[in-house]
């Protein structure tokens, strides 16, 4: 399937997701783990828009030149890697990384594998230790993202599962995250039919249970993965 049958594929999906939205979120039962759950907290989004500033003014502001300038030393191209993805209620939006790969405009969408030979050196150190996602601070601020929530997928990876995964797109009731708890419990990276099924299931397990203290954990369990390293992050 190229591009733009994908593309065709998730646009045809958003509408009818949007069409069934109402009806999704309008019937709670047990078999519903997202039900009352797409409104966001407006102390989750106080919360988002002080640490994301407080980010961007003392470490965005020094590490973006810096790795900018590592980034164009390894190879040739942009600092950030800009890729549409899905948030909320299915909306696209420009999604912000550090540039991990060579840069190619016209390569088609694949998701990066075990020493995959596109990575460059400081891009397999970058995403080694999630410092790759730091960019989407910015995303927070802009109201695209939350820190913590289930991660944006690329658009051409939504359209491989989002009318064959039952209940798939339940995830995007909520703002996706710049961390989320299937991550920290080891399902990153690349992702198969039965990943994506389970990766679903906690994405739906954080959305029917999501407080201010199960993000604080899912914020210190990331931070554990950034010091102590993550077999999938590749």
């Amino acid at each position: 399937m190229n591009y733009s049958e994908n593309t065709l594929r998730l646009d045809t999906a958003y509408g009818e997701a949007k069409k069934n939205r109402t009806n999704l979120e309008s019937r709670p039962s047990l078999h519903s783990p997202v039900a009352n759950s797409s409104q966001m907290p407006i102390g989750k989004r106080c919360f988002d828009v002080l640490m994301a500033s407080f980010v961007a003014l003392t470490v965005l502001s020094w590490m973006i030149p810096m790795i900018g300038v590592l980034i164009k030393l390894s190879s040739p191209g942009p600092i950030f890697f800009v890729q549409w993805r899905t948030g909320r209620n299915g909306r696209r939006f420009r999604c912000l990384k550090f540039r991990t790969m060579r840069h190619n405009q016209v390569a088609p969408f694949k998701q990066a594998s075990a020493d995959d030979p596109r990575i460059t050196p400081i891009g397999k150190f970058l995403r080694k230790t999630n410092l790759d996602e730091m960019p989407q601070f910015l995303n927070v601020l802009w109201g695209d993202m939350s820190i913590v929530g289930p991660r944006p997928h690329a658009l051409e990876h939504d359209a491989q599962y989002w009318e064959v995964v039952p209940g798939f797109p339940t995830r995007y009731l909520v703002k996706p995250g710049i961390t989320g708890l299937a991550q920290t419990r080891g399902l990153r990276g690349e992702a198969g039919l039965k990943d994506m099924e389970h990766r679903l299931k906690l994405d739906q397990w954080y959305i029917r249970r999501r407080s201010a203290v199960l993000d604080a954990k899912i914020c210190w369990w990331t931070v554990e993965k950034m010091i102590k390293g993550d077999e999938k992050a590749y």
